[in-house]
């Protein structure tokens, strides 16, 4: 889809078609309308299908981040344009959840093609006994760990600027990157070493 010149492209409404008769033989008027005709073609044709400019599936790649704009929702130019496409269509998703475990991992998940396992320090404490001793106050960090799944590779820069995007602004953030998912005994698994601390910080 495109918005400008295209050649040979015809217009379904040609001018010279609708002059008078006493032009309808006229070469130069015909040769001049058709001009025209070649300048109005591309706006004929995206007006024919201007529904699909609001389709993110079908967008134009340039009208996509205006498309963008319009849900406020963030995309960048080097994520693959699959990527920025599922990201603007499923814009009201991501929002309802962002702030969220669930959010964060899941924009992960879509963005940067990684598994991503968020530990979070915050929660609450019930006791059925009286008076039992407070808890400890909240460390205010999320750990985020994450790991190749439909990436080749994992890119810190790339992960860091997912999570800044989607964690609140009240806690400091942990990136880890581990080879594979963590398994039940730590990050590498039930014969893998203990928690380590993160790569990458933000």
């Amino acid at each position: 889809m495109s918005r400008a010149a295209v050649p040979g492209l015809p217009s379904p409404h040609p001018i010279g078609e609708l002059l008078p008769a006493l032009y309808a033989d006229d070469d130069f008027a015909q040769r001049f309308t058709a001009g025209l005709d070649t300048v109005l073609a591309p706006v004929f044709a995206t007006l024919d299908n201007l529904s699909a400019y609001f389709q993110p599936r079908l967008a134009p790649d340039d009208f996509l981040g205006w498309l963008a704009s319009w849900v406020a929702i963030e995309t960048d130019p080097v994520w693959p344009q699959e990527v920025r496409r599922t990201v603007v269509r499923r814009a009201v998703e991501l929002h309802r959840r962002r702030g969220t475990r669930r959010g964060l991992e899941e924009r992960l998940r879509l963005i940067l093609g990684v598994g991503a396992q968020i530990v979070d320090g915050g929660g609450v404490a019930w006791s059925t006994t009286p008076d039992p001793a407070l808890p400890p106050a909240p460390s205010g960090e999320l750990l985020v760990r994450v790991w190749p799944e439909r990436a080749a590779a994992v890119a810190e820069e790339q992960v860091l600027a997912v999570v800044r995007a989607g964690c609140p602004v009240h806690l400091t953030c942990r990136v880890q990157i581990l080879p594979g998912p963590p398994g039940p005994a730590g990050p590498a698994g039930p014969s893998g070493p203990a928690d380590q601390p993160g790569r990458a910080e933000s």
